[in-house]
């Protein structure tokens, strides 16, 4: 994994990288960068990762999974290594919504199942930002989740107030200012990766009432996000990531390819569903134009998380693509699989 989770890629600058199953050149995305690597290759059926601003996420897109971030606080994570603890959530990776919904179930034993999810709204704006080939793969998702009975609205909420960038902006606060806290020890004994070290160090100018407004905010701003963009639907859809999964060079600080615009960007869609405490199922919905996986992010009501993974099964029992073979295992695999 990524070092003391803080990092979306998968780069790791203290120990060697994970690779990506499906092209050993790109990212697996972070931090759950072994647990994704791990599922994706079908070393394991199920990984547990955390997931403090898509760390979850962003590696089902990279790898071609499915990744379940719960509701906030569903699942204990009472014996994890704590990031920003606000934010923190225990979750799982598999191949398949059907081999993770048994793992789930053993997590999440206080959860249960409510109304079936009827109707969805696509997050339009967030969907037209995204990258040609990620918006292509979104749009075939988005295709067969109609083709579920789930009746499709559209709502525009990146910039709208008390929308999608302006959670993020508290969910980044809260991120800085206790991942920060969490770490200071580790941070003053000087034992860290000096570029993992400044980021940690720019929460210490998050004064302490500065976090705590943002934290006190997460009711008020759930409630808009029910009202202003759900309004009345089940789920919120948009893509797990507006960019394609980028090469290692990308996101190599020592490289002379490296854009901190691309690593920002690799948890923007992300970040601000972990400040609203929403559970959040990540699915693979095909492929870019450089053969890398493409995920769609299907956020749902607070606690309707056995919905969001029922309607996951539905959603990959007419489709193959979580059921493709990356290419650096396809050696290994003996039985005809679909590629």
């Amino acid at each position: 994994m990524t070092e003391l989770a803080y990092e979306p890629s998968g780069y790791n600058a203290s120990i060697t990288v994970v690779r990506n199953p499906w092209n050993l050149e790109f990212i697996p995305g972070g931090s759950s960068s072994g647990s994704a690597a791990a599922a994706a290759s079908g070393t394991v059926v199920v990984g547990i990762g955390s997931d403090t601003g898509g760390s979850i996420r962003i590696p089902a897109h990279c790898c071609g999974l499915t990744g379940w971030k719960p509701t906030w606080g569903v699942v204990s994570a009472v014996g994890a290594m704590p990031l920003a603890p606000f934010l923190d959530c225990i979750g799982l990776l598999a191949r398949s919504a059907a081999d993770l919904a048994p793992a789930a179930l053993l997590l999440a034993d206080g959860c249960s199942p409510g109304h079936e999810i009827k109707r969805a709204v696509i997050i339009d704006d967030a969907l037209n930002n995204a990258e040609e080939p990620v918006r292509r793969a979104c749009h075939a998702g988005i295709e067969r989740l109609r083709s579920c009975g789930v009746l499709i609205d559209r709502v525009e909420a990146l910039r709208a107030i008390d929308a999608i960038d302006a959670i993020d902006a508290h969910s980044l606060t809260i991120m800085q200012g206790e991942a920060a806290r969490t770490h200071r020890l580790l941070i003053e004994a000087g034992g860290l990766n000096p570029v993992l070290s400044k980021r940690l160090k720019k929460g210490f100018s998050i004064d302490d009432r500065t976090l705590n407004e943002s934290r006190n905010g997460r009711v008020r701003l759930a409630e808009s996000f029910k009202s202003d963009v759900l309004r009345g639907a089940d789920i919120a859809v948009l893509p797990v990531m507006p960019i394609r999964t980028p090469r290692y060079s990308e996101v190599d600080p020592t490289s002379a390819a490296f854009s901190g615009r691309l690593l920002y960007a690799l948890s923007s869609y992300c970040r601000f569903v972990n400040m609203l405490g929403f559970p959040a199922l990540a699915l693979p919905v095909g492929f870019d134009d450089r053969g890398m996986p493409v995920g769609l992010q299907i956020i749902a009501r607070p606690g309707t998380d056995f919905n969001l993974i029922t309607l996951a099964r539905l959603f990959q029992e007419g489709t193959d693509w979580h059921g493709r073979v990356p290419h650096a295992v396809r050696d290994l695999v003996d039985e005809e699989l679909p590629v």
